[in-house]
């Protein structure tokens, strides 16, 4: 076996945090899946990337640009298309594992992460629009995602929460998921094919929490190496402090009902796991955060690298004590997680929302340029 396969094995699925047309027509993906992968996920920043600097999409946008239609409608269209294609590719692992693995993820329109009920019914449209039973719809974490996970949930929807950071919004997801197993269950509605993920972000934690360090170690010299000592941890420690938190959750009375009657675990998954500090290891948020009942999403480089020089060990319930100590001593020092987090989740819509309008732009751009040829 190779290690992403052993990671399987551990009861850790791999997903690709990537997708573009050719690496689907190639057989790429295909191949990717053969040898262990178990899915895919996108985002604006993906797509924007992917349509604006590949020629695959050339032929499609030349097609599109002559019906008329809007940048957004012809992105819609080219990501509907990617987005079936790769279910298809992911459904052989999706009827292996029962409805518990083998999914492609769309995002909700990221102008929509303040919008309950336009967030419940763009999800809706694109889970019809798509029309695939391994498809997960992704809906940010903020207050206004909250219901709509639940209600997403009730009807069915398989969710995929994204752009969680902090312990306290972890715990409202997942009881909105529990909440919406528990309405379906109540009116009657099967529960086996319901599956979520909830996407907890780990490398931008640290990049946010050592910049903080890093200015507080140059007021306080005196403190400087315990201060430095903490640079690089507590995105792990925080991890780990929210996979003990899914234990404790996914457990007792609640969760026994819901398991009885078919529930899956809302699996945590490892999101940003590249690392962005070149000083710290290549794989420090992969090694470090293995387990069962978890996703690792990573970058086609992360994979590579993991591939080549990853350790496969037991690792995210290790030192679980000694990371909650990380996090306490943060306050101490004057350091607020909540405001770390609620920073880093404006930060996080702002950010695919920029994408999302620099993607619609580039779409402009070539269908205007493709009209005039």
């Amino acid at each position: 076996m190779n290690r992403i396969q052993q990671l399987h094995a551990l009861g850790q699925s791999v997903w690709l945090d990537y997708i573009e047309r050719s690496i689907i027509h190639s057989g790429e993906l295909k191949a990717l899946v053969e040898d262990g992968l178990r899915g895919v996920t996108s985002n604006p920043t993906i797509f924007q990337h992917a349509i604006s600097k590949s020629d695959a999409y050339k032929a499609d946008l030349t097609q599109l640009a002559k019906q008329d239609l809007d940048p957004k409608a012809i992105f819609e269209a080219l990501e509907i298309a990617d987005i079936q294609a790769a279910a298809g590719v992911l459904r052989p692992a999706y009827d292996a594992s029962n409805g518990r693995d083998g999914f492609v993820s769309i995002e909700v329109a990221p102008d929509l992460a303040y919008e309950t009920e336009q967030t419940i019914a763009e999800a809706r449209r694109l889970h019809a629009a798509i029309d695939r039973p391994n498809l997960m719809v992704k809906v940010p974490a903020t207050e206004a995602g909250i219901p709509a996970i639940r209600q997403l949930t009730a009807g069915g929807i398989n969710v995929n929460i994204t752009l969680i950071f902090g312990l306290e919004r972890y715990a409202e997801v997942k009881d909105a998921y529990l909440t919406g197993l528990e309405e379906r269950l109540e009116a009657g509605q099967p529960l086996e094919r319901i599956a979520s993920v909830a996407s907890f972000f780990v490398s931008r934690v640290d990049s946010n929490v050592d910049e903080r360090l890093e200015k507080l170690a140059e007021r306080h010299p005196d403190q400087a190496q315990t201060i430095h000592g903490l640079q690089g941890k507590i995105a792990v420690a925080n991890a780990k402090l929210a996979y003990r938190q899914f234990q404790q959750v996914f457990s007792g009375s609640r969760w026994e009902r819901l398991a009885e009657a078919g529930a899956h675990l809302q699996r945590p998954l490892w999101a940003s796991t590249s690392t962005k500090n070149p000083h710290y290891s290549d794989l420090l948020y992969v090694n470090n955060l293995i387990g069962p009942h978890t996703v690792n999403t990573m970058t086609p480089k992360t994979i590579e690298a993991f591939r080549d020089h990853g350790v496969v060990a037991y690792t995210i319930d290790q030192h679980v004590d000694e990371a909650e100590q990380e996090i306490l001593q943060l306050p101490k020092l004057g350091i607020s997680m909540r405001e770390v987090t609620d920073e880093l989740e404006r930060e996080g819509v702002k950010k695919f929302s920029d994408s999302f309008d620099e993607l619609l732009a580039a779409i402009a751009q070539r269908r205007a340029e493709l009209v005039a040829a």
